[in-house]
């Protein structure tokens, strides 16, 4: 009876939890661009076993992250379900900023990965196009936002804004909400 099969694929399950389990702990006090060798010693596995697991740091990152960019996701359909187009909006935005200001490593997991290694609807970037595609679709209808404001708009915005205020949520905030002014229609910015 052979068991090297069944045995390898609970090995390869645990060590890829351990890499993940150390890739966020390392990633969170280094950032996106934390040594994959040291995210590999820390879950005690060597550098090829990290890159059968992950292939790139995009695909490490969007791994890392996945969960929390799921949970965004799925807010914005209860928001869009819940409140008006306007309060949907800048709600998950605000929560999106804030998330992404205070979680080390996540605005670069948001990117698009350029390599095409992820599929798109799996991505952390792709996850959250789709959330943001519908707020932005049921605010534009509603008048809400600015004709030219598109989904990857808001995800820009949100992205830099956490760059520029890594580590205080407040500070991302206060600067969404100035900036809410050049993408809420114009009566609504008034």
């Amino acid at each position: 009876m052979n068991t090297a099969g069944p045995a390898r694929r609970a090995d390869s399950r645990r060590n890829r939890a351990r890499l993940l389990e150390a890739a966020e702990a390392v990633i969170e006090q280094d950032g996106a661009q934390a040594s994959l060798e040291a995210i590999a010693r820390r879950a005690g596995v060597g550098s090829a076993t990290l890159h059968r697991h992950f292939p790139s740091r995009q695909a490490l990152l969007n791994a890392v992250f996945h969960e929390g960019v799921e949970r965004l996701s799925r807010r914005a359909q209860e928001l869009a379900d819940t409140h008006s187009p306007r309060d949907a909006v800048t709600t998950w935005l605000d929560e999106l900023t804030t998330y992404t200001s205070t979680t080390r490593g996540v605005t670069t997991a948001l990117m698009a990965d350029p390599e095409g290694g992820i599929a798109v609807e799996d991505s952390c970037h792709g996850l959250l196009h789709s959330a943001a595609a519908r707020l932005v679709a049921d605010a534009a209808e509603a008048g809400v936002l600015r004709d030219e404001v598109t989904p990857l708009d808001l995800l820009t915005l949100a992205n830099a804004l956490s760059l520029a205020s890594e580590g205080d949520a407040e500070t991302a905030r206060r600067l969404l909400h100035l900036a809410l002014g050049g993408v809420l229609s114009r009566t609504e910015a008034d």
